[in-house]
């Protein structure tokens, strides 16, 4: 289907291979490969593709264009539809099934990389989280480690609310697109048009009240729910970066503990 539509707008387009592939941002070989379906685009490729062609992504990959009469009319149409279906947040939100385009960078081998959103630019993501543009000057890095199964995004994070978690590490998560399976407990980075980029742990209440209630490991602050409406990304946290290391449990138990260990130990050395 992607290979179909993408010969069929390349011509209606006017499009050498090579054009194409300087509009998109890839390899003229690529190109190639991906209308003789020798290799699938990258969901990067598939999101400036839609764009380019003036169509939705979901068109891209469902509807075969090149079997339609007034192909052109069709799409722009679709496209309508999308946007008046956008606008309509509460259908979307409370089934967690909206369809969102997640905008995101690659490298010059096609491998996504993981932004950096530092604390300084979290009420600038709020803007432009969706504007590949936005991603472009944000700083970038791989961690092999977490291998290619998912989109990843890292957040500097503010405050104690999360201890042992400091104030200025940075969360490096997974992107969640079905927001109804999440479990509950789990850590996330959650993005908000009301309150901003935080960390909390997720308990899942969309199926009840299209809520989210949203849990500090800090006992200090209270927990709280957010309107599923307001969200508009999560990430589940899948590994964290530090420059400050947990600060170990020196509770009165734990000292009494050690104090015993320490007796126990003198005893034993005395008797030797």
């Amino acid at each position: 289907m992607i290979n179909t539509n993408l010969k069929f707008w390349r011509r209606e387009l006017s499009l050498t291979q090579a054009q194409m592939a300087e509009k998109l941002g890839i390899k003229r070989s690529l190109v190639g490969a991906y209308e003789e379906g020798r290799a699938e685009p990258k969901l990067a490729t598939l999101v400036n593709m839609a764009r380019l062609f003036g169509i939705t992504l979901d068109a891209l990959v469902t509807t075969d264009f090149s079997k339609r009469k007034n192909a052109k009319a069709a799409a722009q149409l679709q496209a309508q539809n999308a946007q008046m279906a956008a606008t309509d947040t509460s259908a979307v939100h409370a089934g967690g099934g909206k369809l969102r385009i997640l905008a995101l960078t690659v490298d010059r081998e096609q491998n996504e990389n993981i932004e950096l959103v530092p604390q300084k630019a979290a009420a600038g993501y709020l803007n432009g989280y969706a504007d590949p543009e936005y991603l472009e000057e944000l700083p970038k890095f791989r961690l092999p480690m977490l291998g290619s199964s998912g989109t990843f995004r890292a957040f500097e994070i503010a405050g104690d609310s999360m201890l042992p978690i400091a104030s200025g590490t940075v969360i490096v998560g997974r992107y969640v697109d079905d927001w109804l399976n999440l479990k509950d407990g789990t850590p996330c980075i959650i993005v908000s048009s009301k309150e901003g980029i935080v960390f909390k742990r997720v308990f899942n209440r969309l199926k009840d009240n299209a809520m989210l209630a949203l849990h500090s490991d800090n006992p200090l602050y209270s927990p709280y729910e957010i309107d599923v409406e307001d969200v508009v990304e999560i990430w589940e946290a899948k590994a964290y970066i530090s420059s400050t290391f947990p600060i170990a449990d020196l509770s009165l138990s734990r000292l009494a503990s050690i104090v015993l260990d320490l007796q126990q130990q003198v005893s034993t050395m005395k008797k030797v």
